[in-house]
Order: structure tokens, then sequence, then C-alpha cells
């Protein structure tokens, strides 16, 4: 009789364990987008989001590009991490990274030829953006694919967030449009300093605000209902 109790409970562990992975998962793959965002949390990859962001088309296709070099790089480092040697760990993880921005810049100048222009050198030195090689770092070296592709989704994806962000403020603000359409018709005075670096500077520390002030909001919600 004793065993036959144990039964049920031992078939219901699968399914429990099951929930708490995907929970894992999940939690692995939303982090990036807002609680360790990493433009306006970790602030990491400061300079294409203030060079490029002048615009929306200009930031999507910055972060999206960053995205899939982030992707390939951090499931190819983690493929390999149980045969790259940690001495030469950085210098692989470099060449692997480079590997994917040359395949990033050349579609691009094939098929997108005016982002390709409008980025211009910020494509290559997507090589040395210190989020990509942070992230092969601290977690695709130390983890399997599935978890390193969860990661590496929700941290481009979340740099990606950021850079749309700032860039569709500043076109929309500059410009007094989106995507090259326009909002606010002929009265509209665009504000010029907002595709220009200073701008890019006052809408990025204006949202960094927003984001400590809503963490602030949030440990205090916690501690009040704690």
């Amino acid at each position: 009789m004793p065993t036959c109790k144990l039964i049920p409970n031992w078939k219901k562990r699968p399914a429990m364990s099951n929930k708490v992975i995907g929970s894992q998962n999940m939690q692995e793959f939303l982090k990036g987008l807002w609680k360790e965002n990493p433009v306006f949390v970790a602030v990491l990859g400061m300079c294409p989001s203030l060079a490029v962001t002048n615009s929306a088309i200009n930031g999507l296709a910055m972060g999206l590009a960053t995205t899939f070099v982030l992707i390939g790089s951090s499931i190819l480092v983690s493929l390999l991490r149980k045969v790259i040697p940690k001495q030469v760990r950085i210098t692989t993880y470099i060449v692997i990274i480079a590997t994917f921005v040359t395949v990033v810049d050349f579609t691009l100048q094939a098929y997108f030829p005016d982002i390709h222009k409008a980025l211009g050198a910020f494509i290559s030195l997507i090589v040395v953006n210190c989020l990509i090689l942070a992230r092969q770092e601290s977690f695709a070296s130390k983890n399997g694919q599935w978890r390193s592709f969860l990661d590496a989704s929700g941290m481009g994806l979340g740099f990606t967030f950021a850079l749309f962000t700032l860039g569709a403020i500043r076109e929309v603000l500059g410009n007094g449009s989106l995507f090259g359409v326009s909002l606010f018709g002929k009265a509209f005075e665009p504000w010029i300093v907002m595709i220009l670096p200073p701008g890019g500077f006052f809408v990025l520390g204006f949202l960094l605000l927003l984001f400590n002030w809503s963490a602030q909001r949030r440990k205090q919600r916690k501690m009040q209902t704690a």
C-alpha cells in the first residue's frame, strides 16, 4: 500500500518540474526586455544608442542587426564552450562575433543600401559592442544552447526596443514624422536639436530617469506589501 501511494506523486513530479523550467526560461527571455534592459538599466552599447538613433528606422535596423549577431554568436559560443581554450576565449569570441557582423554588413549592403549607408561604420563597430561580448563571457560560455538563445533573444529585443524608442522620439520631435511619414503637417515647427547629438543625450537621460523612477516604485510597492 505505501508503494501505491508513492506512484502518483512520482508521476506528478515531471509535470511540476516542466512548469518550473518553463517559468525559468520565460524569465530568462523577459529579463532583457525590461528588468535588465541593456541600454536603460545596464547602460551598455551607448555608442550606437546615441549615434544612429536620429530616426526610428535607423534605430530599428541597428537593433535587429545587433540582435542577429548576438543570437548567432551566443549559440555558437555555447556549442563550442567546452572546446574553446580559456587562454584565448576572448579572442575566439571576437572572431565569432566578427563573422556574424560580416554577414549582416554584406546583407544590408546588398538588399538595403540606403540603411547601410545611413548606419555607415557603426555596423562594423557591432564587433566591439560591449553588450555582445559581455553576454558571451557571462552567459553563453556557461550555459546550453537553448538558454543561450533565450538570453540572447531577450537582450537583443531589449536593445532593439531601446534604440527604436530613442529613434522614434527623436524623429517625431526633430522632424515631425515617424518612419518618414509626416504626423503633424506643415504647421509643426520641428525641434532640430533632437536629431543632433545633444538631442540624443537629452532623450536618453529622460528615459534613464523614467526607468530608474519605475524601478524605485516597484521596490517601494514590494516593501509595502511584504
